[in-house]
This record gives structure tokens, C-alpha cells and sequence, in this order.
């Protein structure tokens, strides 16, 4: 009877998003307050109704109901409670849930926002939004519903993908989708410009907020991501280009582009039509993630679903709603205001040529991602784009980016002082040109590329840090007046210094693991050992254990350093019974910032095991420094709620 409410809520969930939807397009079309507020009443209605179709899905895995076909082939009875109440978005119906869950949620949080949006801008706003969860609700309904029930019901169920039974992959879905469903708000803001007709600073303010948390969540999830597939897949890596990553990626790197485009928009008033059209990029690209991880396009552990008719469906999804938003925009966009000028030296054109450098590495991520797919659709011929192809072009247009990163917030607004910044910043250049010549004569010299690398992740440290130090004229008074300046900074200005920290930090850490780290694989018997970097490992014992839904073997392996006892990492080979699935439980040693990284491959004859072992130096860098990037737009978030309930304040004494 649950699953039944569940399914029923979705259906009246969709029914309310379509009322939001002409509710808020007719109170916008005849001035009515009244109607759109009902409209925006339905934004809410809808978002409890999918709450609680989400509520009866969880509901349905935790007491394991075999009825419910999703959960029979997601879950098992033996499975630990995390990863059951996991198993709710661990399919592709679930995670479509998920999705409108996300979609609604943000909906209705448009829909509550009262602190200055105008009535016209506000309705067409939450219109778009209903119009996007009527769709994705449609689908959800008719072509992936989660409630169906089956004839005939298991004993048991199949449980979820052993891959996916892992605590950042319980995670991981619900910060990435938040993140990717965050840029509809966007999305629908840019589409209520358009119609209003005004993409000015203030709209600028109500959009940044938004786009902040969207890149926020994006940035948590790709890293959470990132690190599963580092300890999870057993391969010693972190970033593959896989398709499905770089499906994450795009949409990360326009609405880095938006981000930085929408500064201008607000202290300038120029790059109005840009803007907007980054804001209907964004969730564009999140849609195409979408469509790349569930119409079975891609083959690949990320990807959720191999169903061409389902797939078609999102790729007519995505069509719709992007070419309505694109073609609005060619319609619109003239009408636009242009705004003011600004001299090629400035702070403007820094930030433009920083949105031209983001938007040509998401395309080169873009053509890499989709060439293979379209080359086997036109020529039956399969290939593979991989990393070679990457970091021959992606890597330079970002390391111009890096190089201009720290001048940019030392420029001034409308024209700037390039001699002035060059001398606030040859400090910072000459440490950074020190710490790659060093690398490059001592650690090795055949690492030149990544040697720049160092460089690259010091001067944007450095380059950080002189930007907060001229903010609070440190070293040019006295340390009362320096701690005062600096406690006074906006939220905004503490959160825009530690992205660009978090960036250094991990070009930092990625370049040392990268250029630097050692891999060594042996059969080892008990008692044998394995070298690798300056580590010595030897091979214990093997035993037996009985984990909750599987049985392993585990390796105890003794890790020496100069004869000193390190660390006694242990490796595990999993076997899955009910999916009758194999996998490797990494065993990884954290040495300051670096990883010793141990995996125990199959047994072969002779009472003999594979075992690999990787020494990642400064990789835990790779996931510190997205972490402080999103801690950066979090403070960013609260300084500009701050800002605008001051400014509500203000006007209303």
C-alpha cells in the first residue's frame, strides 16, 4: 500500500507542476498576484508530493518488499542499511527520482524566495521551473516508474552492483545531482531575463547565489566521484576521461564561466547576453550528462542504464527544453542591454578572456566525449578519445587560465594597471619559478611538463595569498590595524581566496601524483616481498572472512621503509554470492600527504596472489583542494544571503 501512495504522489506531483506552470504564466500574463502565488503554492505542493514518493521508495528497500520490481533487482535482504537505503537512487529509476526529488526541491525554493524578486521576473521563473519538473515528472511517470509491481514475487533480490555498495557512492548521487538540478534555477532565471527583458546587476545578485550553490554541490559530488573510482575500482587512479566523467565535468566548467561572467554583469552591467546564455549552457550540459549516463550510449562503470527507448525519451527531453531556451535567446537577446565599456587592460577583460579560455575547454571536452559516439553512428568504426588526446588539448588552455588567474583580482574595474600588478606579484612569480627549477633539477629532470605543474600550483597559492594581502594592506600598518581589515573582509572575498587556494592545491597534488608516482606488481607466495618506490612489502598471511553479504579473502602485508615498520595495509578480494560478482577492497596507507596503495588480485596456482602496489605522492592533495573550493563558494553563499537580507533591512528602516 506504501509503494501504491508513492506512486500516487508522483502522479500528483506532476499534475501540481503542471498547475505551477499555467498558475504562474497566467498571474505573469494578467498582473495577478494572486494567481501567482497559487503558482508558486504548487512549486511547493509538488515538492512534498515527490518527498513523499521518495519517502515510500526508501521505504521499500529498507524493509526489503520484493513486490516492488526495482527493488527486487537493487536490492537484497543481507545488504548493511546504508547501502539499502543507497539502493533508493542506485538504479536508474531510483536516481530519476532523485533527480525530480532535486528539481522540485529546487522549485519550490525559488518559489518561497521573497527577499526582491520581481513579481513578473519571479513568476516567469517558477513557471520555467514547473515546466522542467513537468517533464522530467512525465518521464519519471510513464517510462521509469519505480513502483511497478511484479506478478509474481522473489524470495530474494539481487542487490545492488558491488561497486556501488560504498559509503562516497551513497553520497556521491545525491551532492551530484543537487549540483546538476541547481543549474535549472539558472537555467530559469536566464529564460525569465529574456522574457523581461532585463539582465542587469541586480539580476546578476539573484543569480550568482544560486549557481554558487549548484557549483558547490557539483564540485562535492565530482570529487566524491573521483574518489571512489580511486579506491574503489583498484586501479591506482583518480581521473580516467571517462565519458561519464567528463559528463560531470562540462557542467562544472561553464558554471565556473558563469560564475565569473556574472561578477561582471553585476559590478558592470556588461556581459548581460553572455551571461544569460552560460546560465542556459549550464543546465544544458546537465541534462547531457543525464542523457550520456542512462540511454546506454556509454559504455562504462559510472553509466546507469542500457535502454535506447529510454534513452531517445531524455535526448527529446533535452532537445525540447534547450532548444525552447536557445531559441528564446536568438529571439531576445538583441533587446538586451549591452552595458558599459572597459579598457583591454581591466578587470573586465580578464574575466573575459578567462570565460573564453573555460568555454573552449568545455568544448574540447565536449568534442572528445562525443566524436566516438558520433563517429560509430555514422561509421560503424569504434574508437576510444583517452587521455593522451586530453592533455594535449585541454592542458594548455587551462594552464593559460592558471597563468592569469591570480592578476585578475588585483586589476581594477574598467582599467587597470598592468605595471602595478606585475610588481605585486613578482614575488609570487619568483617563487614559483624557483619551486619548478628545483623540481626540475633535483627530483627529475626528464619531468619538465610537470615541474611547470609545480610551478603552476604555487603561483596560484602565492597569488592567493598576495591578493589577500592586498585587500588588508598587510605589511603597510600596524598588525591592530592589519587583524582588523582582515576579520572585516566580506564573506565573498574570504570565498573567492580560498577557491583559487583550493585550485592550487590540488594542480599541486595532481602534478605530483601524476608525474611522480611508482607501480610495481608481483605473484607473491607467503613470506615473499614486493618493492616499490622506496617501500618493501611483504606478504604475511591470507585468511578468510565472512563480510555481511559476501565472502573475501584478505591479505595481511607488512609495509617497511628502511627496514623501520610503516604501516600493515590490508587488501581485500571480495566475493559477491547473490550477484556473483568479484571485487578489490583497496588497502591505502597515508604517509603526511601521500598514499602507499595496495590491491590483492587473484590467486593463481601455487598458493600464490597478485598483489599491486602504488605509491601516490601528495594525492591527498587531488581531494583537499576541491574540498576548500567548495568550502570557498559555501562562505561565498552566506556572505551574499547576508548581503541581501542587510540591503531588505535597509529599505525597509
Amino acid at each position: 500500500m506504501i509503494a501504491e501512495t508513492g506512486a500516487f504522489a508522483l502522479i500528483l506531483a506532476l499534475v501540481l507542476s503542471l498547475a505551477q506552470v499555467v498558475l504562474s504564466v497566467a498571474g505573469r500574463w494578467r498582473r495577478a498576484s494572486v494567481l501567482a502565488g497559487a503558482g508558486a503554492g504548487a512549486a511547493l505542493a509538488a515538492f512534498a508530493c515527490v518527498a513523499v514518493a521518495f519517502a515510500a521508495l526508501m521505504h521499500a528497500f529498507v524493509t526489503s518488499d520484493f513486490s516492488v520490481a526495482n527493488v527486487a533487482a537493487n536490492s537484497h535482504t543481507e545488504k548493511p542499511m546504508l547501502y539499502k537505503v543507497a539502493g533508493t537512487w542506485g538504479s536508474h529509476e531510483g536516481s530519476m527520482l532523485l533527480w525530480c526529488l532535486a528539481l522540485t526541491g529546487f522549485g519550490a525554493a525559488v518559489a518561497g524566495f521573497r527577499r526582491g524578486l520581481p513579481p513578473g521576473l519571479k513568476a516567469v521563473t517558477v513557471a520555467t521551473q514547473g515546466a522542467i519538473g513537468t517533464v522530467f515528472l512525465a518521464y519519471t511517470v510513464l517510462a521509469s516508474n519505480p513502483f511497478q509491481r511484479l506478478a509474481q514475487i522473489p524470495i530474494e533480490g539481487r542487490s545492488l552492483n558491488p561497486l556501488l555498495q560504498d559509503p562516497a557512492l551513497a553520497f556521491h548521487p545525491p551532492a551530484l545531482y543537487a549540483g546538476y538540478v541547481g543549474m535549472s534555477v539558472v537555467f530559469s532565471l536566464a529564460v525569465g531575463a529574456l522574457v523581461e527583458g532585463r539582465a542587469d546587476a541586480a539580476w546578476a545578485r539573484w543569480v550568482r547565489p544560486w549557481t554558487l550553490m549548484a557549483w558547490s554541490l557539483l564540485t562535492v559530488g565530482i570529487t566524491l566521484g573521483a574518489f571512489w573510482a580511486y579506491y574503489e575500482l583498484g586501479w591506482g587512479g583518480w581521473w580516467f576521461w571517462d565519458p561519464v566523467e567528463n559528463a560531470s565535468f562540462m557542467p562544472w566548467l561553464i558554471a565556473t564561466a558563469l560564475l565569473h561572467s556574472a561578477i561582471v554583469t553585476e559590478k558592470r552591467g556588461a556581459l548581460a547576453g553572455w551571461t544569460v546564455f552560460l546560465a542556459l549552457a549550464a543546465f544544458t550540459f546537465s541534462m547531457l550528462g543525464a542523457f550520456l549516463v542512462r540511454s546506454g550510449v556509454l559504455t562504462s562503470v559510472h553509466a546507469f542504464a542500457v535502454d535506447p527507448t529510454r534513452g531517445v525519451l531524455l535526448l527529446m527531453i533535452l532537445g525540447v527544453t534547450a532548444g525552447a531556451g536557445f531559441t528564446l535567446f536568438a529571439w531576445r537577446a538583441p533587446a538586451l542591454s549591452p552595458g558599459g565599456v572597459f579598457a583591454p587592460v581591466s578587470r573586465e577583460s580578464a574575466l573575459v578572456l578567462n570565460n573564453i579560455l573555460l568555454a573552449a575547454a568545455t568544448v574540447t571536452v565536449l568534442l572528445g566525449t562525443l566524436y566516438p559516439l558520433i563517429r560509430e553512428a555514422a561509421t560503424g568504426e569504434a574508437i576510444s578519445v583517452g587521455p593522451p588526446f586530453f592533455n594535449l588539448t585541454f592542458t594548455p588552455l587551462m594552464a593559460a587560465l592558471l597563468i592569469l588567474l591570480p592578476a585578475g583580482p588585483l586589476l581594477a574595474w574598467k582599467r587597470g594597471d598592468a605595471l602595478g600588478v606585475a610588481q605585486r606579484l613578482w614575488v609570487a612569480a619568483l617563487i614559483a619559478v624557483a619551486c619548478g627549477l628545483l623540481a626540475f633539477a633535483v627530483v627529475s629532470p626528464r619531468k619538465a611538463m610537470a615541474s611547470a605543474g609545480l610551478a603552476m600550483g604555487a603561483w596560484l597559492i602565492i597569488g592567493a595569498l598576495v591578493e589577500l594581502a592586498e585587500r588588508t594592506r598587510a605589511f603597510r600598518g600596524s598588525r591592530a590595524e592589519t587583524w582588523r581589515r582582515l576579520t572585516g573582509l566580506p564573506r565573498g572575498a574570504w570565498g573567492m581566496t580560498f577557491a583559487h587556494l583550493g585550485l592550487g592545491v590540488f594542480v599541486l597534488g595532481a602534478c605530483f601524483e601524476t608525474a611522480w608516482k611508482a607501480e610495481a606488481a608481483e605473484t607473491l607466495a607467503i613470506g615473499q616481498t614486493l618493492n616499490v618506490g622506496a617501500y618493501e612489502l611483504t606478504l604475511d598471511r591470507i585468511q578468510g572472512v565472512d563480510g555481511p553479504n559476501y565472502d573475501a579473502e584478505r591479505a595481511t602485508i607488512t609495509a617497511r621503509r628502511d627496514g623501520a615498520l610503516v604501516c600493515t595495509p590490508r587488501p581485500e578480494r571480495r566475493f559477491y554470492p547473490t550477484g556473483g560478482q568479484t571485487t578489490s577492497e583497496v588497502a591505502i596507507c597515508t604517509q603526511g600527504a601521500s598514499h602507499l596503495y595496495v590491491v590483492l588480485g587473484e590467486r593463481r596456482p601455487g598458493e600464490v596472489w597478485l598483489v599491486r602496489a602504488y605509491w601516490n605522492p601528495w594525492a591527498l592533495l587531488i581531494f583537499l583542494g576541491p574540498a576548500i573550493m567548495a568550502l570557498g563558494g559555501l562562505i561565498s553563499i552566506s556572505d551574499r544571503r547576508l548581503r541581501l537580507a542587510v540591503g531588505r533591512r535597509a529599505v525597509a528602516e
